[in-house]
């Protein structure tokens, strides 16, 4: 089912898990961001799930015609935290574990310390999602193998195939 809210992001509801996700502790969101060029034409995919990996909501989004794959995969995570501060508020935030899934080695290794930061965008898309994390108890990065993360890349694709029916996130 697809619904549009008032930032006209595609959004699919998977029913009823949504009403218990102010009870969870713990929240999984696989992200992924890409381009076809690079940059080229860049689009989003966001997954939440609640502990037990059941879907709760999915998000797909067209970024515009000139981003980097880079760029992209920072995008989604950042809408990601951004999404779930407007969807249950703060104070949810501050006590929810949030694990960011992304098949992205150079975002996760980045988020962890483990790369450095060279590019001045994306250092400021670093900035931007490092701000985000202090309103969360805690957010943990972990790098997944390009299969486990299809749901997410599928979404990516939808919006880049129907980029023309959405309207741009940036």
């Amino acid at each position: 089912m697809y619904e549009k809210n008032k930032n006209h992001a595609l959004l699919r509801s998977a029913g009823p898990f949504f009403l218990h996700f102010n009870k969870m502790k713990k929240i999984i969101i696989y992200t992924d961001g890409g381009s076809r060029g690079n940059p080229g034409p860049a689009a989003i995919g966001v997954i939440f799930c609640n502990e037990k990996e059941q879907k709760i909501k999915e998000y797909e989004e067209f970024l515009g015609d000139n981003f980097t794959n880079n760029e992209a995969e920072y995008y989604a995570v950042i809408f990601a935290l951004k999404k779930f501060k407007s969807l249950f508020g703060k104070k949810l935030a501050n006590s929810s574990e949030v694990e960011i899934r992304s098949d992205s080695e150079f975002l996760v290794n980045q988020l962890q310390g483990l790369y450095k930061i060279l590019d001045q965008k994306i250092g400021s898309l670093f900035l931007e999602l490092w701000n985000l994390r202090l309103d969360f108890k805690k957010i943990r990065f972990k790098y997944i193998a390009r299969e486990k993360n299809k749901d997410a890349d599928r979404l990516v694709n939808e919006a880049l195939d129907n980029r023309h029916r959405s309207q741009k996130l940036l």
